[in-house]
């Protein structure tokens, strides 16, 4: 169920949101990246993923997901789960000086194999690429949050 503007500035504003990200390889174990055009994050380059809704099962979220970012997944799609972080920004989609987005993100890691960009892809990202995880890590343009799931005991994961 997707809330209207209001209920969900609201929800930003005296929440803590759900979401999963998506850390997605290719053949040669480099991982898909987008560069986000809305807050939070805007103007880095970040994994794709996106709102867990109420009511919505984990793997109907996963699933809608994955089909929004990279289109249908095949049957043989293998998953692995890589933890719980928290990503909390100073601002937030509305671009409200007044209050910041947390989130608590699923990050699952998919291996897919050779998948063709989509144009949907690009509602929300100016550009997508795919990068080796040693670039991933020494690009400052890459946001932290996104480097944090190849660091050993990233200090914003806590499963």
């Amino acid at each position: 169920m997707r809330l209207s503007d209001d209920a969900f500035k609201n929800l930003i504003k005296n929440g803590i949101l759900l979401s999963i990200d998506l850390i997605i390889k290719n053949k040669k174990n480099e991982v898909l990246i987008g560069l986000r055009k809305n807050n939070p994050a805007a103007g880095y380059w970040f994994v794709p993923g996106g709102r867990v809704y109420k009511n919505e099962t984990f793997n109907t979220a996963l699933e809608r997901i994955c089909r929004s970012e990279v289109g249908e997944l095949q049957s043989n799609y293998t998953y692995n789960f890589k933890g719980l972080y928290n990503h909390i920004y100073n601002d937030n989609f509305f671009n409200d000086p007044d209050f910041n987005t947390h989130y608590v993100v699923v990050g699952i890691e998919l291996h897919l194999g050779d998948i063709e960009m989509k144009n949907s892809m690009l509602d929300q990202h100016a550009d997508l690429k795919f990068i080796s995880i040693p670039s991933l890590l020494n690009d400052e343009n890459v946001h932290k949050n996104t480097q944090y799931y190849f660091v050993e005991n990233a200090p914003n994961r806590f499963i």
